[in-house]
């Protein structure tokens, strides 16, 4: 990945109120951290920033940073995130990851496919993307702005594994090799489409079958009061018959 220079500022205001005052210079705040300096807030230029988003493939970019006034002329950095405002998509804030040139970094990129599966062109599949973004090792240098794959072989019913994958030169590709990343799902047909909807229609019956258990439940204990009667007559009868015997023998 190649690096792009970027100049930023000290920022002192951290509460919301310097916050504001930032924003309204046509600046946005950051931050950068790492394992060698301690972190540092910032603030940079909100154009400089949304220009370097838009020119770039993803959001994963190497900065060629330079501090003004700062004891140290130059930073290699990551942009680790980005906050966007919810209803404009404006920046509102920005973390930087400081790196070393010659330390490898973990970092999360876009996944790109390339041509038509075979199954979506001749089989009438679905292309599927179980996984949008592939953590990847690597040096900053080395680090890709996106993986590639080439799906044009893909039948269908077929997928594509993390271990499947080749990655660039001098990038490893992290996480378990059997996990799922593209896959040519076989359509569904007419008869299983109408058969899920008419089980959506016709809603959960749980309610139901809590009611039979209560009602079969209800059974056994009116047959155990029953019980428990017939014995506590039964002593009852059972005293009668000695004095019928009683008022014979008199």
């Amino acid at each position: 990945m190649k690096s792009v220079s970027l100049t930023a500022y000290p920022r002192a205001g951290v509460r919301r109120a310097g916050l504001k005052k930032v924003r309204r210079a046509a600046r946005i705040p950051a931050v950068i951290y790492g394992r060698h300096n301690p972190p540092q807030n910032l603030e940079i230029g909100a154009k400089d920033m949304e220009d370097l988003i838009h020119a770039s493939a993803s959001e994963n970019i190497l900065l060629d940073l330079s501090v003004a006034d700062d004891p140290k002329p130059k930073r290699l950095a990551l942009v680790q995130e980005v906050q966007h405002h919810a209803l404009s998509g404006k920046v509102l804030h920005v973390d930087l990851h400081e790196v070393v040139e010659d330390e490898k970094v973990n970092v999360n990129v876009p996944l790109e496919t390339l041509g038509e599966a075979i199954g979506v062109k001749t089989g009438g599949g679905i292309l599927e993307h179980v996984l949008f973004r592939l953590k990847v090792r690597a040096l900053p240098k080395d680090l890709p702005e996106a993986i590639q794959i080439d799906v044009s072989n893909l039948e269908l019913g077929k997928s594509i594994h993390i271990g499947e994958i080749k990655a660039p030169e001098g990038v490893e590709i992290l996480g378990d090799k059997k996990i799922v990343v593209i896959s040519v799902a076989v359509p569904k047909t007419e008869a299983q489409e109408a058969a899920e909807e008419a089980a959506a229609a016709a809603g959960p019956a749980e309610p139901e079958m809590i009611k039979e258990k209560k009602e079969e439940g209800a059974a056994p204990a009116a047959e155990k009061g029953a019980e428990k009667a017939a014995e506590k007559a039964a002593p009852e009868k059972a005293g009668e018959k000695p004095e019928k015997k009683a008022e014979k023998k008199k």
